[in-house]
């Protein structure tokens, strides 16, 4: 699964009618809403402006007044064949003067996103576990080490009756952490597990 660095813009034209195709990278229905408004707000003048989102535990579609399956539908279809997520497509369109068709609005609001593909940088979503790692005062520094060596973020250290470290890890090195830390540390150490996290 990939998702964009940056958002990514095309323009085509068919028979005088202008879809401005746009992409944009975000985490959460309400940031899609929010750029939503904005792009209405600059294109006042726009006949519709249609949208298909795909993002963590979320996805929605919008016609926004063009036939029903004629332009949300193919957007969402190029995101799917994309492999892509955390994602905003959006087409405005400026109306031209002549219908399109069915056929005709399928396949320009389909091909105003794959355009705006070929200007998108594309980067693979990395996995982060986050996890508690509860140790002795004197074995921190040695886990501290670790953490360096795996590229382990301490988010939060805590000072009780041991030294309590909260940490980010990449799921696909979190076997590895775990395992060195536990050899290192002679199994005197424990490893909270409470959530799974995904991070742009």
């Amino acid at each position: 699964m990939h998702q964009l660095a940056a958002p990514a813009f095309a323009e085509i034209e068919i028979k005088k009618s202008r879809f401005l195709g746009q992409l944009y990278p975000l985490n959460s229905r309400a940031e899609a809403i929010q750029k939503l408004n904005e792009i209405r707000a600059r294109h006042p003048d726009a006949v519709h402006v249609c949208w298909a989102l795909i993002c963590t535990g979320d996805s929605g579609l919008d016609d926004d007044g063009e036939p029903s399956g004629t332009a949300a539908k193919p957007m969402y279809n190029v995101l799917v064949h994309k492999g892509v997520s955390n994602v905003l497509a959006v087409v405005v369109r400026y109306w031209g003067g002549t219908k399109l068709g069915a056929g005709g609005l399928t396949r320009a609001y389909g091909q105003a996103i794959s355009d705006a593909f070929k200007q998108a940088t594309l980067v693979e979503i990395e996995y982060f576990v986050a996890w508690t790692v509860t140790c002795a005062y004197s074995e921190e520094s040695q886990v501290r080490h670790l953490c360096n060596k795996f590229q382990v973020t301490v988010k939060e250290v805590s000072y009780t009756d041991s030294c309590s470290m909260e940490v980010s890890i990449k799921e696909n090195l979190s076997n590895s952490f775990e395992s060195e830390l536990v050899s290192l540390l002679k199994g005197q150490v424990r490893i909270g597990k409470p959530e799974a996290v995904q991070y742009r």
